[in-house]
């Protein structure tokens, strides 16, 4: 499959490292190493598929040229859109030319994340009450000195949105009775530290987001009748724990399993994989997700602009 990659900043050039000899060439109006500075530029026989790491904003109209011409797209999260029907209207494109439409969650194939799906869909910690997760970069003063990217709701879109689609992964359908807890903007102008909770769902879920951890950090813990199971970190800030303990009636110390990974990170390569099987197999198109978490994000965004604004 030859591929090109459409914007070139961190993550273009991660994808391009790992597309390898994929690679046919660059999208980018600034980059000094592009070939092109639009995608509409680049001759429709040279590539079957393009690796979307653009800003939100031109998304759509990339699609757009992409599935009309019979181009499989690749789109780094989340998948912007004005609208439950504009996302409706794209998926229905790829469906009618047969290509695939395939959003970018590539922390759904971190080891553990995989483990506390299979972990959940196995039922051995009974039911589930609560889950808790804090995911925070060091990334304030990069955001602040971005054009783009420091403004709207600020970390919530960019880290809520692994969170959430995270969530789902391993729980399935969690709805959208969400509420943000707090908003703070320490150092940026758009929110940079955010809380959201659920109200409704099953287990409870409490998500914490932040741009001021100074040392990256992922921590989860979840706590069912039977035991509990926790992750410290992701592969790519090592080392990587998974540990499960098993409930003692009437109380005592549970006995504990742990696994601790040191490796590369790998989800980038198992991800374009996937994305390759996707497209060997034809998959239709199916942006469910993507409705869901624009509806949600949608709504819990407008709330924390509200309450970053407020005196």
């Amino acid at each position: 499959m030859r591929v090109v990659i459409v914007g070139y900043g961190v993550q273009g050039r991660k994808r391009l490292h790992v597309a390898g000899g994929d690679g046919v060439g660059v999208v980018d109006p600034v980059a000094p190493q592009a070939n092109w500075s639009d995608i509409t530029e680049v001759p429709l026989d040279c590539y079957d598929a393009a690796l979307v790491c653009t800003p939100d904003q031109p998304k759509m109209a990339i699609l757009g040229h992409l599935f009309r011409n019979g181009k499989h797209a690749l789109i780094e999260k989340p998948l912007y859109a004005t609208s439950d029907g504009e996302l409706s209207e794209i998926e229905g494109l790829a469906r009618r030319t047969g290509v695939v439409c395939y959003t970018a969650y590539n922390h759904r194939f971190e080891p553990h994340y995989v483990r506390m799906r299979d972990l959940m869909r196995s039922g051995a910690l009974g039911r589930v009450y609560r889950c808790r997760m804090f995911y925070g970069n060091g990334t304030a003063r990069l955001v602040r000195e971005s054009a783009w990217r420091d403004e709207g709701a600020g970390v919530l879109p960019d880290l809520g949105s692994h969170l959430l689609d995270t969530a789902r992964f391993w729980f399935g359908d969690i709805g959208e009775d969400f509420r943000v807890i707090s908003v703070n903007r320490f150092e940026n102008q758009a929110p940079d530290h955010v809380v959201i909770a659920s109200e409704t769902a099953r287990p409870k879920l409490e998500f914490e987001m932040t741009l001021l951890s100074w040392r990256n950090s992922f921590t989860c813990d979840v706590l069912a009748e039977n035991g509990t199971a926790h992750i410290e970190s992701l592969c790519k800030w090592g080392p990587s724990s998974f540990t499960q303990r098993m409930r003692v009636l009437p109380s005592g110390r549970p006995p504990e399993e742990s696994t601790t990974l040191v490796q590369e990170d790998p989800t980038w390569a198992i991800e374009y994989g996937h994305f390759k099987r996707l497209v060997a197999d034809r998959v239709p198109a199916d942006l469910s997700n993507d409705r869901w978490l624009l509806r949600l994000l949608g709504s819990l965004s407008a709330a924390a602009i509200k309450m970053a604004a407020a005196p």
